[in-house]
């Protein structure tokens, strides 16, 4: 591995960890200001969008399980994908299930920040 790979993949750990407690000011510092997140269903969400989910308590994560993670570094930036069982709640509505990630972590300050995440349902 390589210093920038296990430097994401620690950020990752960060991010995985903030979702799960729901941490908005942990989640705010690693998400970038213009991030583009397209979640299971298509819709584009912004940083603002992303937060506001966990700050009204529409999104509760408990669960998530990480398996086959990979990081592909390149400059500036580095793209990450995995496989993730999910488990939580959405507006009240309990959910689980497989689902692929892509991240793209940039770093532009010198501090990894996600600049564009895409999630797909795997059935």
């Amino acid at each position: 591995m390589t210093a920038v790979t296990d430097e994401v993949n620690s950020m990752e750990v960060q991010l995985r960890e903030a979702m799960l407690a729901g941490d908005l000011k942990v989640l705010d510092a690693l998400l970038a200001d213009d991030l583009v997140f397209t979640d299971q269903t298509g819709n584009r969400l912004t940083k603002a969008d992303d937060l506001a989910t966990h700050r009204l308590g529409r999104l509760k994560i408990t669960q998530i399980n990480i398996s086959d993670q990979h990081v592909r570094p390149s400059g500036t930036f580095a793209i990450v994908t995995l496989v993730a069982n999910v488990g939580g709640s959405f507006d009240g509505h309990s959910f689980s299930g497989r689902f692929a990630y892509t991240r793209v972590w940039e770093r532009p300050d010198g501090n990894w920040r996600v600049a564009a995440a895409h999630c797909s349902a795997i059935v």
